[in-house]
């Protein structure tokens, strides 16, 4: 089973991008044959500073590697390192209905929230495509929000094969519902586009602050309160096991807790989490060198895919 997964290096990565995305693509280095990617081209639509694209691809490496992806089992690599993916871009445009980006609704919500509407923004879907279908995979892990892109890709795919002959497999979506919604410092999702985040490696006394800092209800010291409704709980349980959730729960129900004294706990808990990723992160930094071999190492098996399947799109729609 071969598994695709990116993120944009479009800022900070914090506990949402960790516990969402990150944390799933580690363990599922396992679980089959590994491609993560750096989507710098996506970032293109919303950075516009060339100097903080460089430095925020960088970072990204930096958080992956540090949170513990093994470039031998993961082929770890910039998108724009692969170009045969522009062109598969361009070739599966020609089987794309205008109709079926008019329907999908990141565009709107990205124009909605500000974005300049590019062609780019407007085809995001059909490069998101070409990214999946140019290293054939089979699974693309997504958050709810993109599961619609990977379906655009699936139609993408058969519209192609149907027209051209059998290029390329069929993906599917892969939507984990054990992992909820991380809530940020104000209680809505936590997003960099809000500015609620609390960040990976960041100072650690400001990430303490912003934990302290957590929206809650009003209630006081002595009543029992509701961990489901409860934003600090909601990023309390991500730390926790089993027990010790149910005896959080326990003591919420039970009253006399303070959310300050859970908020203290939490961020004791993150500090003990990522404290020994942050000195890796550390180390990797002072070696930029073996970061780019990554990269670059990463690339070529990548390459390597997306060139067979881009030589075969070709054939087929007869360019060669």
């Amino acid at each position: 089973m071969r598994i695709l997964s990116g993120i944009q290096p479009s800022g900070k990565l914090h506990i949402g991008n960790y516990f969402g995305m990150m944390r799933p693509a580690i363990e599922r280095q396992t679980q089959g044959e590994a491609f993560l990617f750096i989507a710098d081209y996506h970032a293109l639509t919303s950075v516009t500073d060339p100097a903080a694209l460089r430095a925020a691809s960088r970072d990204v490496a930096l958080d992956f590697l540090a949170c513990g992806i093994d470039p031998r089992r993961t082929a770890f690599y910039r998108q724009s390192d692969v170009p045969e993916v522009t062109e598969l871009t361009w070739l599966l445009s020609t089987v794309t209905p205008m109709g079926l980006l008019e329907r999908c609704h990141s565009y709107k919500d990205k124009t909605a929230r500000g974005l300049a509407s590019t062609h780019a923004l407007f085809a995001y879907p059909v490069l998101m495509a070409a990214d999946i279908l140019s290293v054939q995979a089979d699974v693309v892990p997504v958050g709810r929000d993109q599961k619609q892109h990977v379906e655009v890709t699936r139609d993408l795919a058969l519209k192609f094969n149907h027209a051209f002959g059998e290029v390329f497999r069929i993906p599917r979506a892969e939507i984990r519902d054990d992992v909820a919604v991380v809530p940020g410092i104000d209680g809505q999702k936590m997003s960099k586009s809000y500015g609620n985040t609390i960040e990976l490696f960041g100072h650690p006394a400001e990430a303490r602050r912003r934990i302290m800092r957590m929206v809650t209800d009003s209630r006081t010291l002595e009543e029992p309160k509701d961990p489901g409704a409860c934003n600090v709980y909601a990023l309390f349980r991500l730390f926790a096991d089993d027990d010790e959730r149910r005896e959080m729960e326990a003591r919420y129900a039970a009253g006399g807790l303070g959310y300050g004294t859970v908020k203290k706990e939490l961020a004791e808990r993150f500090e003990a989490a990522f404290s020994p990723m942050r000195q890796r992160r550390a180390e990797l930094e002072a070696n930029p060198d073996y970061v780019e071999e990554v990269l670059r190492d990463g690339a070529a098996r990548a390459r390597g895919e997306a060139r067979a399947t881009l030589s075969a799109a070709r054939r087929a729609i007869g360019l060669d």
